[in-house]
């Protein structure tokens, strides 16, 4: 799914558009969802896709959003970043391609993973009954 450029501008703010669009990082700590323990379902900002749910999210202590698996596989993609002299797993929604974060293999169990998150790429679909 390809969106237009000038729309994501006027429509998200400029963090969620270079998180999203130009794989860039908010700061530890500062994200919106880094410490949120409200009950939902975490959606692609862009697309609206829906990609992790508060079930598997837990603190890290890395100051992001952390989740140990994905809602549904298909919902992101995993590529190499070898950016910053490093090589790191990133996470895109594989709907439409934005940059979501890393997966790092040290989260807890049952799958040992760290889907290490962008508040500025996810926005919250607080459960009704919450």
């Amino acid at each position: 799914m390809e969106f237009d450029k000038i729309d994501l501008k006027q429509r998200l703010s400029p963090l969620q558009y270079k998180v999203t669009q130009e794989s860039g990082t908010e700061r530890a700590f500062t994200g919106e969802y880094w410490d949120t323990k409200d009950p939902g379902t975490y959606r692609c900002v862009v697309c609206d896709v829906q990609l992790f749910s508060s079930d598997t999210k837990y603190d890290s202590g890395s100051g992001w959003p952390s989740f140990f698996e994905a809602l549904d596989d298909s919902a992101v993609e995993l590529h190499k970043d070898r950016s910053f002299g490093m090589t790191r797993t990133e996470v895109t929604c594989a709907n439409c391609g934005a940059h979501l974060g890393h997966l790092f293999p040290d989260g807890p169990q049952p799958t040992g993973q760290r889907y290490c998150m962008n508040s500025a790429s996810l926005k919250l679909e607080a459960d009704e009954d919450a």
